[in-house]
């Protein structure tokens, strides 16, 4: 469970428009475009016909003892979203007690009174989607879309959970959370740059201050937190009173009144929470701190505290925030990072509360560069944008992009639910969502400089990060105080009628597959979607990460990053400028088999974005300086990679189990070798183009609410004269043998880390291509499930990792099985030693139990009718269906042969495929802490520096 979601507020601090730069340099256009014509502006949808078409209808009551519920009704598909939020977060933590509101969130999912078991087991059970909970300064939520035959069901558990949980709660489960918190504290604090939000949170509010320590809390604090305590925070704030529940989904009004009154009017009131009152602290002067972490790069920061959410400034310095380095059209992008090439990154934004917000922005300063330059830089970017404010077309771009996002995010019928619950809850209004737009809409240049001079002259909070050791790291207790056990009131347990029994799922009705051809020859295969105007299309080329040579590790991914980054009639910034006035995202990614150019595009601008996609795709400049640009670019991340724990194992690991020669043997990621990016030449780039990104090697996926006929005429105008080139498409050539290899250890040394990450797997012998079914539903019972018995065993039981995870990574050929293990330090030893012992037991004497096929089975049928919600779930379906060889009515037949598969059936596929004895293991931790650890279990251990 993560401690943060990203609520709508918070997207709205993010929004990234473009800007012109005016009183600094700009980027040189690239070489290759000065002779040619530079393209038109492309047409677009004016914004004020896309903010009409952001809508959630709603209806609302509110039940005797407080309860305020919120209805939507969405018939689309047979799922409800059933939603709650509580009116209380970290803010209303008093004084030590930070972190009891995230605990608490923790100890929800242990079960209930009527339901002693994990909440998120049962409700897998269900068929659960988009499931988990979160807490945040100003809320606590939790959420999951159901079918509806299981909605009775759910709001059974949220009934149970919010008026019968304290009798579940005892000190073991406390002790349990506890640990389990602290891991998740430990997992944050270990990344790059992982400390730097406590101290910006420290020196912005004084002592006191509701919003001055983390949602996560102090080790300290966690660590004496005693049961009564924690009783008490649940008896003071988890009233109905204090809550909003939404139903978002197939639901109408009169049938949320029956149910919500059945299964939550008997809750007694609470205590009235009124959430703590908090004001904008100005800084007396200037505050400059410099911090030492285990980094690549110095970064440099600066933040101002501003107006909440429901404050009419905080609209314009949003807006101003994102003009200034949001997206890569902004101020700062141009003038740090594509004009005179400072930084490799910059970023700016409004992080928006109920009480207040923090304006902040940064910059990566480039390796070997001058952190004082960037910051002087950066400065006199922000000055020059309060001195002359914006312009109305950069705000406009603000506008196009924010409606795009909120249209696109009306599929979900969860992401509408947590729209109306943010507006009841902060500002009393469930349209909030739409006074909030319509307060973008009508911002002025004029007033997001007023705010921006308002609230942004006052003193500043500096912060540079630079490379060096960490300061010293604060730990837990060996024995927490809160550990002690303190004789505790009895709990009285009142009981309930039985849970009601869930009613048959219907199976998934999966878009029909409809296929075509483009003038060239191109097929196209299509879905029709209308729950939004918005159609998605994926061009997918047969190339990858495992298309590069061995010699040329990185080639792929650095190309597609060239050619996202300008055309012989577009450069970066335009292209970045068209994207946010069409409310578009054109690009390329890859995976370790395919490279996908992708666009996502309102339907009323489709020409416009197919033509901007057809030129980025066919006609890349390839710009030398563009390519310098971003070869600094790529190196800054490798060196970066090195220095974070997940990215220095997912290196390590496919060389390992795959063999340096395969085309699989190296980083997932894709991301290449220091060597090759450096040496990579223009020419370099054309070749690999020409090679992959063609039209003989291609197929174009669709998502849209346009017939077919109307999507392949568009297509074709865009791409039905693209040729190949004369040069062969390119061959992957894969191994008929992999290297064999035995239970081994590679230790890379990453000093002062308070938590190890451990990687293990092997090589599958199955392909992607082949039938799996039963061994994905093992690995789930195994591996991928809340309660797996990996994960059972060391987060639920030992309270030794935020997570574990064991995955079939399903690759076109031979596939990897990867366990995924973030464990505190002093317990990496035997952690290796538990993880070993619950895959050779479930794979021998203790497999698969009647219990857990129950369980997996239903939760594998059910959750079918919430898992292509979607577009971009089916885009996603349809394109794995052609890389697999699947029929087109795949999804349709999962349902019938999962509730055929049996225990017998699922312990002879894993047996079958996994071998504990093959695993290769890499840890990445503090080699003076782990090492002693590894070596007592009597594997080779091989240790290697991070760098």
């Amino acid at each position: 469970m993560r401690h943060r979601l990203v609520s709508l507020a918070a997207l709205l601090a993010v929004i990234a428009p473009a800007a012109p730069a005016l009183a600094f340099s700009q980027p040189e256009a690239p070489a290759v475009a000065a002779a040619a014509p530079q393209a038109a502006e492309l047409p677009a949808a004016p914004a004020s016909e896309l903010i009409s078409q952001v809508n959630i209808p709603w209806s609302r009551f509110t039940l005797d003892n407080g309860l305020t519920v919120l209805v939507h009704e969405d018939r689309k598909a047979p799922v409800v979203a059933v939603s709650i939020w509580y009116n209380v977060g970290s803010k209303d933590e008093p004084a030590g007690s930070t972190g009891f509101a995230h605990l608490f969130e923790h100890l929800m999912f242990g079960g209930s009174e009527n339901s002693p078991y994990s909440h998120l087991q049962t409700m897998r059970a269900v068929g659960a989607t988009s499931l988990n909970g979160t807490t945040w300064f100003d809320r606590t939520n939790y959420f999951q879309t159901v079918p509806t035959p299981g909605l009775e069901l759910t709001l059974f558990l949220e009934s149970d959970r919010m008026g019968h949980l304290l009798g579940q709660v005892g000190q073991e489960v406390l002790d349990l959370q506890r640990g389990v918190v602290q891991n998740e504290k430990r997992q944050g604090d270990n990344q790059p740059y992982g400390l730097t939000y406590y101290a910006t949170l420290e020196a912005l509010f004084p002592e006191g201050h509701p919003y001055r320590h983390s949602t996560i809390g102090s080790m300290a604090d966690l660590d004496a937190a005693s049961l009564e305590t924690v009783r008490d925070w649940f008896r003071e704030n988890y009233g109905p009173n204090n809550a909003v529940l939404v139903l978002s989904g197939d639901i109408d009004e009169a049938t949320a009144r029956t149910l919500v009154q059945r299964y939550f009017g008997h809750i007694p009131r609470g205590p009235q929470n009124v959430p703590a009152a908090a004001d904008i602290p100005t800084l007396a002067a200037p505050v400059r701190q410099v911090l030492h972490d285990r980094v690549a790069s110095t970064r440099v920061s600066r933040t101002w505290t501003t107006p909440g959410l429901t404050d009419p400034e905080s609209v314009a310095l949003s807006v101003g925030a994102s003009i200034l380095g949001g997206l890569e059209s902004s101020r700062l992008d141009n003038a740090l990072v594509r004009g005179e090439q400072l930084a490799t990154n910059v970023s700016a934004g409004n992080q928006v509360f109920q009480r207040l917000g923090m304006f902040s922005y940064s910059a990566t300063v480039k390796p070997g560069g001058d952190a004082a330059a960037v910051e002087a830089r950066m400065d006199a970017v922000l000055a020059d944008l309060i001195e002359n404010g914006p312009t109305q077309e950069e705000i406009d771009r603000v506008v196009t992009q924010y409606a795009s996002r909120e249209i696109q995010g009306l599929e979900q019928v969860n992401g509408k639910a947590s729209a109306l619950a943010e507006g009841q809850l902060y500002a009393g209004d469930p349209n909030f969502y739409r006074t909030r737009l319509e307060a973008y809409a009508a911002v002025t240049p004029a007033q997001v400089q007023s705010a921006m001079r308002k609230w942004l002259s006052r003193p500043v909070y500096q912060q540079v990060v630079e490379p060096g050791e960490r300061e010293a790291y604060v730990e837990a207790a060996a024995a927490p105080s809160g550990a002690t056990p303190v004789p505790a009131e009895p709990i009285e347990r009142v009981a309930r009628d039985p849970l009601p029994q869930m009613g048959e799922v219907q199976n998934i009705d999966f878009p029909s597959v409809e296929r075509a051809t483009l003038s060239n020859g191109m097929e196209v295969v299509y879905a029709h979607s209308d729950t939004v105007p918005v159609t998605r299309v994926a061009m997918s080329f047969d190339a990858g990460y495992a298309a590069d040579a061995a010699d040329a590790l990185g080639a792929q991914s650095f190309m597609l990053s060239v050619m996202d980054q300008g055309t012989t009639t577009r450069n970066a910034q335009e292209l970045a400028e068209e994207q946010e006035r069409l409310g578009a995202s054109v690009g390329f990614n890859a995976s370790m088999d395919r490279t996908i150019a992708n666009l996502s595009s309102l339907t009323a601008n489709l020409d416009s974005s197919l033509t901007l996609m057809s030129d980025m795709v066919r006609n890349p400049a390839f710009a030398p300086a563009e390519i310098e640009r971003l070869r600094t670019q790529r190196l800054a991340a490798l060196a970066n990679e090195r220095t974070q724990p997940q990215s220095l194992a997912n290196r390590a690991l496919p060389a390992l189990i795959y063999g340096a020669d395969s085309p699989y043997g190296r980083s997932f990621n894709g991301s290449g070798d220091e060597a090759v990016i450096t040496g990579l030449t223009r020419e370099d780039l054309i070749a690999t183009k020409d090679t992959w990104i063609r039209p003989d090697n291609a197929r174009i996926f669709v998502v849209s609410d346009l017939p077919l006929s109307e999507v392949r005429s568009r297509l074709d105008a865009a791409f039905g004269d693209w040729r190949a080139p004369s040069s062969p498409r390119g061959v992957k050539d894969f191994p008929e043998t992999l290297p064999e290899t035995t239970a081994r250890i590679v230790l890379i040394d990453r000093p002062q880390s308070p938590q190890s990450l451990i990687l293990g797997g092997q090589v599958l012998p199955v392909s992607g291509t082949d039938d799996i079914l039963a061994l994905n539903n093992a690995n789930t019972i195994l591996g991928t499930d809340f309660l797996s018995r990996i994960n059972a065993d060391l987060r639920e039981t030992k309270g030794w990792s935020y997570g574990v995870r064991g995955t079939i990574n399903l690759f076109e050929h031979r596939t990897p099985y990867l366990v995924n293990a973030p464990v505190q330090a002093n317990r990496t030893g035997e952690s290796i030693a538990a993880l070993i012992a619950q895959y050779e037991r479930f794979l021998g004497p203790d497999g698969v139990t009647p219990t857990e096929l129950d369980s997996t089975l239903k939760g594998a049928t059910r959750s079918l009718a919430g898992s292509y919600e979607t577009s971009g779930a089916v885009l996603g379906a349809l394109m794995s269906n052609d890389m697999y060889d699947r029929p087109d009515d795949y999804q349709e037949t999962l349902a019938g042969r999962i509730r055929g598969l049996t225990a017998p059936q699922l312990d002879a596929a894993a047996r079958a495929a996994i071998d504990p004895s093959r695993f290769v293991w890499v840890v990445v931790g503090d080699a003076a802490v782990v090492r002693p650890q590894l070596e007592a279990l009597g594997l080779p251990v091989e240790v290697r520096s991070a760098q």
